[in-house]
């Protein structure tokens, strides 16, 4: 029997919506079903799907307008396009502008399903560790589980207190390496004198105090995952060495002779736009591509209003129990104002609010004053994009970089952008996404590539 999320059928032809969704529900699928493009939008409004499935010709809203109007709201959603017609145009327009596959009707009940089975986003609430009601959340977390079946390198960015080692914990508990051992290590908690020593380990005598040898992070960690935590941290001088280890997938302890293959997989983070950090020459170019193979952005909290309430929940159940106080829940009253808070401490905050009420609170039911919430400072509008500083605009007339390297840094980062993008079929969600960097932040750097002549349009 399939999970418990949908599948949507779009389909204009009554008849034919009704076969397709007959098909799937006797195959096991729970489905859901819409007569045109502006319903299917309504419902992806309201609720998380798996798998989108809809027919090209429609009116008002066609297949492929539909196609890229789900691609910019909901990047990771996979969709399968119906036609009758063996148009290669329409075809090659569809899978540029992100379509996983086409079906040609007519087409049999076996190509649906294996259609069905091949594309469809994997079931990711078995895990109640995880909070994930909002669609945002749901999709973010069956992408997370899709690359965690193979190896590649995750680069996991967003807010701080967003809960990006909570995904990383998630990528390696659904990997072939969770019987391995997870290691995390925060870049920015431990000093730069210690660092190198830390993460790759070191021979008895390299440095004073080593009374004896240790084996690094990178050891600890093998046959596992090694999760980097806060990486535009990492000293440039260091990050020249991380970047050796993970292009020979070997480390050499410090003061230490003999290396030491690896077989493990990194998963880095960082709260910060790391393709600025690399403009600016805090990062290495070649390390922030050898890292961002599969780039996941984690949204704000605010940005994914349905969990707000559930995680408040959670963490109430969670921190009541410990103190013994397990009958405890939460008023509508006060549910009311947690969805209206901005969160800007993101889950973290949340965490700690809740940690607050279980104190403060005099009886089983948790009202909005033991919240304290006015004494978290400055919030953020509960809708709507993350705040970002604005970037300085600049002009076709602005003087060249000082050095030649810079110049070869950026020539690499617009190359690579422009293939995202292109890749991305022009969505500059998806391409961001992708480049671990915002949708503002890019847009700016299209906009200065339109302005030196790089891009038209």
């Amino acid at each position: 029997m399939a999970s418990g999320l949908p599948i949507l059928i779009v389909e204009d032809d009554a008849a034919l919506r009704e076969a397709v969704c007959d098909t799937l529900e006797l195959a096991g699928q729970v489905v859901v079903s819409a007569a045109g493009g502006e319903e299917a939008l309504e419902i992806l409004a309201k609720r998380a799907v798996s798998l989108v499935v809809s027919d090209v010709r429609m009116l008002p809203i066609d297949g492929i307008t539909l196609l890229k109007e789900i691609r910019h709201r909901f990047p990771h959603l996979p969709v399968v396009l119906m036609t009758a017609f063996a148009d290669v145009d329409r075809a090659v327009e569809a899978m540029r502008a992100g379509a996983c596959d086409f079906l040609l009707k007519p087409f049999e009940p076996k190509a649906l399903l294996d259609h069905v089975k091949r594309y469809r986003l994997p079931e990711t609430q078995d895990d109640d560790r995880i909070v994930a009601i909002d669609p945002v959340s749901i999709n973010l977390f069956a992408l997370a589980r899709r690359v965690a079946q193979s190896d590649s390198t995750v680069l996991l960015t967003g807010e701080s207190g967003v809960g990006k080692e909570v995904v990383a914990r998630f990528i390696h508990q659904y990997s072939t390496r969770r019987k391995g051992p997870f290691v995390a290590i925060n870049c920015a908690a431990i000093p730069d004198n210690l660092l190198e020593a830390t993460l790759f380990g070191h021979e008895k005598g390299a440095f004073s105090g080593a009374h004896q040898a240790q084996a690094g992070k990178f050891e600890q960690a093998q046959n596992g995952t090694l999760l980097l935590d806060e990486i535009t941290e990492l000293p440039l001088g260091l990050q020249a060495k991380l970047l050796r280890v993970l292009q020979e997938r070997e480390v050499e302890r410090v003061g230490g002779k003999k290396p030491v293959l690896l077989d493990i997989r990194i998963i880095a983070t960082s709260n910060r736009d790391m393709a600025d950090a690399v403009t600016k020459g805090l990062f290495r170019e070649d390390l922030f591509y050898r890292l961002n193979v599969f780039p996941l952005l984690i949204p704000a909290l605010r940005q994914r209003g349905e969990d707000i309430a559930p995680l408040a929940r959670h963490f109430l159940a969670e921190h009541g129990g410990r103190a013994g106080r397990p009958g405890l829940r939460l008023s509508a009253a006060a549910e009311a104002v947690l969805r209206q808070h901005g969160w800007p401490g993101n889950v973290r905050e949340m965490e700690n609010v809740m940690q607050r009420a279980v104190i403060l609170a005099s009886g089983d039911v948790v009202e909005a004053e033991a919240l304290h919430l006015a004494a978290t400072g400055p919030v953020y509008p509960a809708a709507g994009p993350r705040p970002e500083i604005p970037l300085p605009e600049t002009s076709a007339a602005a003087p060249p970089p000082a050095s030649r390297k810079v110049d070869k840094m950026r020539e690499v980062e617009r190359e690579h952008i422009l293939e995202t993008l292109a890749s991305a079929g022009g969505s500059r969600t998806l391409a961001g996404q992708r480049l671990g960097m915002s949708e503002r932040t890019l847009r700016h750097k299209l906009r200065q590539y339109r302005l030196e002549g790089f891009l038209k349009g």
